[in-house]
């Protein structure tokens, strides 16, 4: 018997693969072409068993699609610019460019070893100056369609790093690198002018049927469409420019509910304020140094500062209300100043009651409603009557569709003669909380005091960034001309090599033979933009280089136009806004600047977002209570070799610093890459989380074994040799065929690697002929070619088969080997399962229902009578009544 010896096998196809040139794509217009890509990894040094997986996924659709008759571009990149490159080379000496590179040869030496169906002739990395040069091109085209602009803006500031933060990046107020205090900086900056295309973005997204449902809600929640009024509040004795302050709600129907008006400390009203008054100067700068994250300013304790000043509610000019600036407001929302109605939410009543101000209940409550059991909270409190209609919880579920027709007055009859009810009750027409909204900003249209608008939360996307290593920025600053485009024949504007970073900030800024040029325009001594670009361009579209990367345009039209779209795009759930987000943004520029067709407008037909792959965590705690992590060989049976017993947390991200990361070389090592591929892809549903286990690789393992001693026995059999059960193993190879094609065309791994793991038993336990065996093993070997290909190779040309198992075409299945001639019937009586009969499928019902009738479990329970009623569910089942 011949031995699996995956080191031998995987090596000797992988060489005759590349030899055959098989996955080198080329534009073939007599062929359906598929583009299958994976989210291309940052060059860190090493791969993990999430690249394992992510890779393996994307590569089981491309063989299968190869199979199927499709031309398959299935290409690899690197995503290689970006701050860990700058830190390392702070932190280890160094150059980022040598330290990028280096760990891109690593990364690639790693990755070859899965035996991946990749193109790798169109390899590239973004920090290639070839590929951000035609980003620079790029640039250079949207900035002459307007699509960027450049503007002052206040960002987070770090001063020792000398650079501006995202706002994820200030944590507690403080920079997440060097834990400097963040200031807040005006500075002239470059952005997309995302914003404009808000309502475009949104409204798509309701036709990417074929993206995950929990995606498009995340990206319509950071797109954040509203409907709501703008208004103003007319001032009283406010310093001059200042005679209304503007504000936008969503909540037009609790505008009687007003009891203060809130302003951002970035207001223009609130730094004109500051000049004179040196204590809200300092409220200012104290609220400019807190968390800047939607999350933080949640969260944080509500602050504010009376201004003095006091506005005139719009439906009743007696009626003042107090200006404070609150540090809980954006300046970069809505118009950077909101109305406080505390009755109705829940941040407003925490300030209203920390400074004292009134709540004031909107929502009445009609007296037909009172003859209803409704509790007395809702009577005493109708900020109550807020939090659990509209957000209803478990504390009153049986009441919630009473509680939806509660009538109420927006504009009580108090402050004004006009009464509109938002809800209906006892009969009147209903009214849910968006029509009550549109109600009211109608009504508000109507009497002159503001108009309803559609607003976007989404804010134009700022692209510059004061750090090294990065796309230059291909403009030039010069003092007669002011920004001048370089010109295209000058790109790429390439990053300098000899630069230091021994002091903290751009080193671009510090580069005078790298910095200063003259003027592409007037020839005149200038300077280049020493920003670079957000890494988030370089990821923006590189699946549109993909199509022709050698190309010295950014896309050539017949690639673009014969590629694109990308039909399955695979990825992490972490990426579901930004990086998606912008990408859409950027095919519809890169459509309107002519780089891409109309039809690519949208570039992800399918995305598929992964689960992680995960592993035990094995922990002890040291004399000071601190935990100490272990390798998962130092543990044995949950104990250390000394006989400490260790505390084991399953499923958890895989990290180093809890020293639970499996490395996928090691696993290719002792077991070979099929296993890897074969394990991540079985244990688990794929959108899910998979754990990685010892147990479970070895178990992969041997079943592999399995299946190759089971292709050697087959081989060594008489190739006349007659069986019996033909016919049975030939039905079960074509069902298999048919829910294995099922499993992998809707990403169901798991299930179509269940399906081959009971052909595999059967086939295991076959008497069948020699010729019916061979058959069965060789399709066996097609199916599980996407999944093992190495192992599928093998057993394809153990057997004989015709070139590569990699391009025969896939297996069919025969719809009449489908179809059952007997089927096995469950017997119930009065609801319980008392036994089986065994028919012909297509045995008619009042035949079925004789032969069930007369099985020994229903004479059984009928002890001589009749049955009440026998119902037969032809196919599925008999229910006897007695």
């Amino acid at each position: 018997m011949a031995t699996y010896t995956p080191a031998d096998i995987e090596a000797r196809w992988q060489t005759a693969w590349d030899k055959a040139g098989i996955f080198t794509a080329k534009r073939d217009e007599t062929k359906p072409k598929y583009y299958v890509l994976e989210m291309f990894p940052y060059p860190s040094g090493r791969i993990h068993m999430g690249h394992v997986r992510n890779y393996t996924m994307g590569d089981v659709i491309a063989r299968y699609k190869m199979s199927t008759g499709h031309n398959v571009l299935h290409p690899m990149g690197w995503d290689a610019f970006g701050m860990p490159a700058e830190n390392a080379a702070m932190a280890i000496g160094g150059h980022p460019k040598d330290w990028t590179y280096g760990n891109i040869k690593d990364m690639r030496g790693q990755m070859k070893p899965l035996g991946l169906s990749i193109d790798w002739s169109r390899e590239f990395a973004t920090c290639d100056p070839e590929y951000y040069g035609q980003q620079q091109a790029l640039f250079l085209d949207f900035l002459e369609a307007g699509l960027i602009h450049r503007k002052n803006a206040q960002v987070n500031w770090d001063p020792v790093d000398m650079t501006v933060l995202a706002n994820e990046q200030v944590i507690d107020g403080k920079g997440w690198r060097s834990g400097a205090e963040v200031e807040k900086r005006d500075l002239t900056q470059w952005f997309f002018k995302i914003s404009d295309y808000a309502g475009e973005l949104n409204e798509a997204l309701q036709g990417l049927e074929n993206w995950p449902a929990k995606v498009r809600l995340m990206q319509e929640n950071w797109i954040g469409e509203s409907r709501g009024l703008q208004f103003a509040f007319s001032t009283i004795d406010a310093p001059d420019g200042f005679d209304r302050v503007e504000v936008y709600t969503t909540r037009p129907d609790t505008l009687m509910g007003a009891s203060f008006v809130g302003i951002s400390p970035d207001h223009p009203l609130a730094k004109q304020l500051e000049k004179d008054n040196a204590d809200l100067a300092a409220f200012n700068a104290e609220c400019r140094k807190g968390g800047t994250t939607a999350a933080e300013i949640e969260t944080a304790e509500k602050m504010g500062f009376d201004t003095g000043l006091r506005v005139r509610h719009p439906f009743d000019t007696d009626w003042e209300l107090p200006v404070y600036v609150a540090n809980f407001i954006l300046m970069d929302y809505g118009t950077g100043a909101i109305f406080g109605c505390p009755a109705h939410d829940q941040r407003d009543i925490e300030f209203a009651r920390k400074y004292e101000l009134p709540v004031l209940p909107v929502f009445g409550i009609p007296e037909a409603a009172r003859d209803h059991d409704l509790p007395d909270e809702l009577f005493e409190d109708s900020s109550w009557y807020e939090k659990e209609i509209r957000s209803p919880s478990e504390s009153h579920p049986p009441s919630y569709e009473l509680y939806e027709r509660i009538v109420g007055t927006a504009f009580t009859p108090a402050k004004t003669e006009e009464v509109l009810y938002l809800r209906g009750f006892a009969g009147e027409e209903l009214q849910t909380g968006e029509e009550a909204i549109a109600a009211a900003i109608d009504f508000c249209e109507a009497k002159g005091v503001g108009q309803g608008v559609t607003k976007y939360r989404l804010r134009d996307w700022g692209l510059s960034r004061q750090r090294y290593w990065g796309a230059p920025i291909p403009v030039v600053h010069c003092d007669a001309c002011g920004v001048v485009p370089e010109k295209k024949e000058n790109l790429p504007v390439e990053l300098p090599y000899d630069v230091e970073f021994d002091t903290p900030g751009n080193p671009l800024d510090r580069h005078p033979t790298w910095r200063d040029v003259s003027c592409p325009s007037c020839g005149a001594p200038a300077k280049r933009e020493t920003d670079t670009m957000d890494t988030f361009v370089d990821s923006s579209w590189y699946f549109a280089r993909f199509t022709s990367p050698r190309a010295d345009t950014p896309t050539v039209a017949e690639d673009a136009a014969y590629w694109m779209n990308v039909d399955q795009y695979i990825g992490g759930i972490e990426h579901a806004i930004l990086h998606l987000l912008y990408s859409r943004f950027f095919a519809r520029a890169m459509q309107i600047t002519g780089h891409l067709p109309q039809s690519a407008i949208e570039p992800f037909d399918a995305l598929f977002t992964q689960g992680m792959v995960t592993h035990e965590i094995y922990e002890t705690r040291d004399d000071k209570d601190r935990p100490v992590y272990h390798l998962p060989e130092d543990v044995t049976d949950g104990k250390l070799a000394d006989g400490t017993e260790v505390k084991i947390t399953p499923s958890a991200k895989m990290s180093k610093s809890k020293k639970n990361v499996v490395d996928p070389l090691g696993i290719i090592a002792s077991y070979g890459a099929d296993t890897a591929r074969w394990f991540v892809l079985s244990d688990s549903p794929p959108e899910r989380d998979v754990e990685w286990t010892a147990s479970g690789a070895e178990a992969a393992y041997k079943h592999l074994n399995r299946v190759w001693n089971i292709c050697d026995r087959i081989g060594a059999m008489d190739k006349d040799a007659a069986g019996k059960g033909d016919e049975d193993l030939l039905k079960t190879m074509h069902k298999t065929i048919h829910d294995v094609t099922m499993g992998v065309e809707s990403f169901g791994f798991n299930a179509a690697i269940a399906k081959l793991y009971a052909f595999t038993a059967a086939l295991q336990k076959s008497k069948a002929s020699h010729a019916a065996q061979r058959e069965a093993v060789m399709t066996l070997a097609q199916l599980m070619a996407p999944m093992t290909p190495h192992l599928a190779e093998d057993i394809w040309a153990h057997q004989g088969g015709e070139g590569l198992v990699t391009t025969a075409p896939w297996p069919k299945a025969d719809e009449k080997m489908l179809v059952d001639d007997t089927v096995t019937l469950p017997i119930q009586v009065n609801g319980k399962r008392r036994g089986e009969i065994e028919v012909p499928a297509d045995m008619p019902k009042d035949e079925v229902e004789k032969i069930a009738l007369a099985s020994q479990a229903v004479q059984k329970a009928l002890d001589g009578g009749q049955p009440k009623k026998v119902i037969v569910v032809p196919g599925r089942i008999v229910n006897v009544v007695v």
